[in-house]
């Protein structure tokens, strides 16, 4: 279980998060869903370990902050990082050995195939292509069968297959059990995905919503509806028309 409790972060005077709370049960997916500059970045860094925050976060019902927390948590960043000196299969090793995890050849090679990196187990960190570095991060997080997932906009780079394999992922970690959380603004991306999703804007949450409260409702259409961003689209589009009524009848 994830849960973020009253979670308020300051950059210098300026209020990025305030009082931000919800929780992800276990054995479902909850999405963060908002507008670039809603806050999603903040509240998925802090949830990370890698910004100082007010509030609390626990994971599996401890303070995020312990090592004991860490050990139950995976965290997929939008930008995967690699070591340019240790190779694919050196970064798993690496992973199992920070959390003092055992893990068999076969399940390493099960994750290299499923996600296409079998021929690419000696290539360097700084020898791979951003999707390639993607789909390591990924198997990194997954090797050591984590209790909570935190995935920031993980599809982003992909090739269809990998995007295909991440989704089944995915789906099989919720079955087991597994907290999962997705920061995205690709509705279409997780749209089959979702058990709960998290509206936020301006650095609050503005509407918690589970897949049977909204039964048929469109994601999409809730999340322009809630964000005021579809009204902005429709102005926008009745701009863009007249623009070029206009440019038309001065053509003539």
């Amino acid at each position: 279980m994830l849960e973020v409790i009253n979670l308020t972060k300051k950059y210098a005077k300026t209020l990025a998060v305030d009082q931000v709370g919800f929780t992800v049960p276990d054995g479902r997916v909850g999405i963060l869903l908002g507008p670039n500059g809603a806050g999603k970045s903040t509240v998925i860094k802090s949830i990370a370990g890698l910004l100082r925050y007010q509030g609390t976060i626990r994971i599996q019902g401890k303070d995020s902050r312990t090592v004991e927390a860490k050990r139950h948590f995976a965290y997929v960043p939008e930008l995967p990082c690699l070591y340019d000196a240790l190779t694919v299969r050196e970064h798993m090793e690496f992973i199992t050995r920070a959390y003092g995890v055992k893990v068999s050849e076969e399940e390493i090679g099960e994750l290299f195939e499923r996600f296409e990196l079998t021929d690419k187990q000696d290539k360097l960190g700084n020898e791979l292509s951003k999707g390639m570095m993607q789909k390591v991060s990924i198997c990194c997080a997954l090797i050591t069968s984590p209790d909570v997932i935190l995935l920031d906009e993980p599809m982003v780079g992909l090739d269809p297959a990998a995007i295909k394999e991440l989704k089944t992922v995915i789906l099989e970690l919720r079955d087991k059990g597994c907290t999962v959380l997705i920061s995205t603004h690709m509705l279409e991306m997780v749209k089959e995905l979702w058990d709960v999703t998290f509206v936020m804007d301006k650095g609050h949450i503005l509407g918690t919503y589970t897949r049977e409260d909204v039964a048929n409702e469109d994601l999409e259409e809730l999340f322009f509806a809630v964000t005021g961003q579809g009204e902005k689209s429709a102005e926008s589009r009745k701009a863009q028309s007249a623009a070029e009524q206009d440019s038309a009848e001065s053509g003539r």
